[in-house]
């Protein structure tokens, strides 16, 4: 539950407002993992840019272990806008999860969303804002490459190498949703809030502004060009695990419609020969017979299968089934697959005059879309409440 912990002070007279009051109210949204060592400074450096006449809330979503929310609560006594916190205690989607969980709080016209760890310079957020105003955009990108951005605070050149590989792979992805969009990685941002439908949002791991660009698609973008700062303190939590999240999360967004999934099932099927073939060659090395061995190794591509289906086209559907249900069901019609696929060859031979090569192949292309639209609906799709 959200604690107001300052309310915010009354406006000031509307003869003092400059052209960014036009946006309306702010909130400013701000996910925190045991950030408390950059809370102070922050609300510090924010009570100095933001101006007087822009209505602000500053709302932090909280998935801390250590002493974050507290530090919050102390420091926001100092100053004369709004400062709650949203603690979580199961961080569902990471850091993007606490961003939707922020959205779906606010009430304003703009959220903006922001770091903790001050990478973000607080003084452009009024600015973020006043672009969309000036330009009538539904989102407004804090940029590291465009004119006047710098990534200057990634350290290193692996972290620097690995940002433009992830910008790279996203826009080659998505590039009419990413089009006008040069820093499709930046956690800096502002959108209006009547563009964002939370409910369609399925976070994975950090890289929330392509999550929100590709299922929201916002009508206008504009970009704002930023300087990338050093970590004011505590450590990046950029990890190998995130970047295997942020893969993951590639794959759902890519295969979101009916037809990408059947295309990544399709890929996924043909790379489960590799399994298939390295347990034949395994079994029959060590003497098995090659009958009993085909029947073992294409549980392995079963396997290899379902595993991949599971990570990169099923995620948001899992919880509709027991894990051990779903892999009873997959193994199943992956199995029944080759027991179609023989009497179906059959048919077309004796009933429609093919060749065995033809009808072989129109087998296998009609086992695959029954055994894909099964797998969907028998497999993922979620169980029909009970009247």
């Amino acid at each position: 539950m959200t604690e107001d912990l300052r309310s915010l002070h009354a406006p000031v007279e509307a003869e003092l407002a400059a052209p960014v009051a036009l946006a309306g109210s702010v909130t400013l949204i701000i996910p925190t993992f045991n950030e408390s060592g950059n809370v102070a400074e922050l609300l510090r450096r924010l009570g100095e840019a933001l101006p007087e006449h822009l209505p602000c809330d500053v709302l932090f979503v909280d998935d801390s272990t250590d002493d974050t929310p507290a530090v919050i609560e102390k420091a926001a006594a100092e100053h004369p806008f709004r400062v709650s916190v949203l603690h979580r205690e199961v961080p569902d989607g990471g850091l993007g999860g606490a961003v939707v969980e922020g959205i779906r709080a606010a009430d304003t016209d703009w959220v903006v969303v922001m770091d903790a760890d001050l990478q973000h310079p607080p003084h452009l957020v009024p600015e973020l804002v006043g672009e969309g105003v000036r330009t009538g955009a539904d989102l407004v990108v804090a940029s590291r490459y465009i004119s006047g951005g710098s990534r200057a605070g990634l350290a290193g050149s692996y972290r620097i190498a690995v940002s433009r590989g992830a910008t790279w792979l996203a826009k080659g992805l998505f590039p009419r949703a990413l089009r006008g969009i040069s820093d499709p990685m930046s956690g800096f941002f502002a959108m209006r809030r009547s563009v964002v439908t939370a409910d369609a949002l399925r976070p994975l791991g950090y890289k929330i502004l392509l999550e929100l660009a590709v299922r929201c698609r916002p009508g206008k973008v504009a970009e704002v060009p930023f300087v990338f700062q050093d970590r004011f303190s505590g450590e990046s939590k950029s990890t190998a695990r995130e970047g295997m999240r942020f893969l993951a999360h590639l794959a759902s967004l890519r295969s979101a419609t009916p037809l990408a999934r059947m295309i990544g099932f399709g890929l996924i099927g043909l790379s489960g020969f590799v399994p298939n073939l390295v347990a034949l060659w395994l079994l029959t090395y060590a003497g098995m017979h090659y009958l009993p061995a085909e029947i073992l190794a294409n549980q392995a591509g079963v396997l290899w299968n379902f595993v991949l289906i599971e990570v990169l086209l099923f995620r948001d559907r899992r919880r509709h089934r027991h894990w051990a249900d779903r892999v009873g069901r997959f193994a199943l019609l992956a199995n029944a697959d080759l027991l179609l696929r023989i009497p179906l060859i059959a048919l077309f031979v004796a009933k429609l005059g093919m060749t065995v090569l033809p009808a072989t192949a129109l087998a296998l292309v009609t086992t695959f879309v029954l055994r894909f639209a099964a797998t969907e609906a028998l497999v993922y799709l979620p169980r029909k409440s009970r009247s």
